[in-house]
């Protein structure tokens, strides 16, 4: 896109895999100088693919993210962007949401939310003191409209979003920008978790196997009718760490076909 990134450092946190590591080889792309952080040892293939530096951290480990953050700047230099691509569910389908445990909450709530503070947490500081910098975190229409299908995951995208916005604000004095992005319907693991969980709790005669189930899915909900990808993710997360954004902050894009309509 030549979004004048070149040269900038951007850190990928979950991107060893899916639209995270879409949106890691998209600053590539744009000739910057990129890390990955991931939970999976695949991290290190994914830096290696693409030319970038890998680390395994657990968002989870505060102290793991803080001397990350340390070797991330070490290494690389002054750290510019920042994506969380970070995401779980619960595993579970929970509707109604008293099929699910209170217990099914805790670590769905630990990872998407309590994980993406910790990581604003360790570079806010020399974001601020440097003057510039943006965060994106990856949220999901999901904690727009209180889907049913997860509730621990919607809600606690629902609270990224909120974050997301407290952040935009405490940082905008400094000139960092702190924004959401919400893919719609794509193809991950994630996604096929779902129908997963739904297909195991329908009787053999009802059920239907993932691809249907999907189609059925977005013809129902997303207005374009077609699958998002993870480089239609990447392509908006590259522009929103770019100077052509640089009056967009404390904003929740969507990236769905349309799915989310505010009026």
């Amino acid at each position: 896109m030549n979004l004048g990134l070149a040269g900038s450092v951007a850190l990928v946190v979950g991107g060893a895999r899916g639209i995270g590591r879409a949106i890691a080889a998209a600053f590539a792309e744009e000739g910057c100088r990129v890390g990955v952080w991931d939970v999976s040892p695949d991290v290190h293939t994914t830096a290696t693919e693409l030319g970038s530096t890998g680390w395994q951290v657990d968002v989870t480990d505060n102290a793991a993210v803080r001397g990350a953050a340390t070797e991330t700047w070490a290494k690389l230099g002054a750290v510019d962007h920042i994506v969380f691509a970070v995401g779980i569910g619960s595993g579970k389908f929970g509707f109604p949401f008293w099929q699910l445990d209170p217990a099914d909450w805790a670590r769905v709530l630990q990872v998407n939310l309590v994980g993406a503070a910790s990581v604003a947490h360790a570079f806010a500081p020399k974001f601020a003191e440097r003057k510039r910098g943006t965060m994106l975190f990856l949220a999901s229409v999901a904690g727009q409209i209180g889907s049913q299908t997860d509730p621990p995951y919607s809600a606690s995208k629902a609270g990224l979003i909120n974050f997301a916005q407290c952040a935009a604000k405490d940082l905008a004095p400094f000139g960092v920008r702190v924004n959401c992005l919400c893919p719609g319907m794509i193809k991950t693991p994630l996604n096929r978790s779902v129908w997963q969980a739904w297909a195991d709790r329908q009787p053999p005669e009802t059920r239907t196997e993932y691809e249907a189930w999907a189609a059925e899915k977005i013809a129902k909900i997303v207005p374009l009718n077609r699958w998002q990808t993870p480089e239609d993710i990447a392509a908006m997360a590259v522009f929103l760490a770019s100077d052509r954004a640089a009056n967009v902050t404390g904003q929740t894009i969507n990236v769905d076909g349309g799915y989310v309509m505010h009026w």
